[in-house]
């Protein structure tokens, strides 16, 4: 099985997976519970773009309940463009319906595509933050909703 979610008592196995980028997250305690979500589904790569709080946060490491290998390997960035510069497959995130001349595709649909690419030994990357986001990767990348 790739990973081995929070149980310490299995090895770790990283296995080729897309990088997770945080936008401006506002707590550390939402850095923690998407790093802990990610060790339970093997994935092992957290970017984070200017977190509100000072970063490393103790908040993190208490949320991610055993998923400190993520938290330790994070790394910083100051800008989404710098986050996302050696990926060649990106797709934001919103739980909102959006108006706009922009491809939103599914979950189902991101996930058919990411599978393909990072099998090609692509870097893919899905970007999670707030609406502004949305702006930022309107004219490249697709938007799952």
């Amino acid at each position: 099985m790739p990973g081995a979610g929070t149980d310490k008592t299995k090895r770790w196995i990283e296995t080729p997976a897309p990088v997770v980028v945080l936008v401006e997250p506002q707590l550390g305690e939402n850095i923690g519970a998407a790093a802990r979500a990610m060790a339970n589904f093997g994935l092992s790569r957290l970017r984070l773009v200017k977190p509100k709080q000072k970063w490393p946060n103790e908040k993190a490491r208490v949320m991610a309940a055993g998923a400190d290998r993520i938290l330790d390997a994070a790394t910083l960035y100051g800008s989404l463009n710098d986050a996302i510069g050696d990926c060649s497959f990106v797709v934001a995130t919103t739980a909102r319906n959006h108006d706009q001349a922009k491809l939103v595709i599914s979950a189902d649909a991101a996930a058919t595509e990411m599978v393909q690419r990072v099998a090609g030994g692509e870097t893919v990357a899905i970007i999670f933050g707030s609406a502004s986001v949305l702006k930022i990767t309107r004219s490249r990348w697709p938007i799952v909703s």
